[in-house]
């Protein structure tokens, strides 16, 4: 079945702004984009080793652990010893990391509300529901 020409226009479209939008509200917080997404995925999933974070963000454990470093000198992550492995780290967010997390998933919430004010409840669990289908795609 042929994909229709306006849907990836539109789903590129969509990138774009999202990504704008990310740009323009991370800027306030000292991180980059990419720094800020480590911290929200700590955020949302808690404490985790390196090789892990590294899998959920596309990136090497080389990549990540500069950006962990970072990270560390800032005050927003920690690494600690792996209490179930010795041998590796966890990473956790310190209390300012947390901060930084709260504050941006309200605006990921508030974005969230604005982009679907008009949807009623049926439309916004069927789109939660294909984005989610599409999420595990990758």
């Amino acid at each position: 079945m042929p994909i229709p020409h306006d849907l990836t226009h539109v789903l590129i479209e969509l990138y774009d702004k999202i990504s704008s939008w990310e740009q323009t509200v991370v800027k306030d917080s000292g991180l980059s984009p990419a720094q800020m997404h480590a911290v929200e995925i700590v955020g949302h999933h808690g404490e985790m080793r390196m090789k892990e974070m590294a899998q959920r963000m596309g990136i090497t454990t080389g990549t990540l652990t500069v950006m962990v470093d970072r990270l560390e000198t800032l005050g927003a992550l920690h690494r600690q010893p792996n209490p179930k492995d010795r041998r590796s780290y966890v990473i956790v967010l310190t209390d300012k990391g947390q901060q930084l997390f709260n504050e941006h998933h309200k605006l990921h919430e508030l974005l969230t509300r604005e982009l679907t004010t008009t949807f009623n409840d049926e439309e916004k669990n069927m789109l939660q529901q294909l984005l989610s289908r599409l999420v595990q795609q990758f």
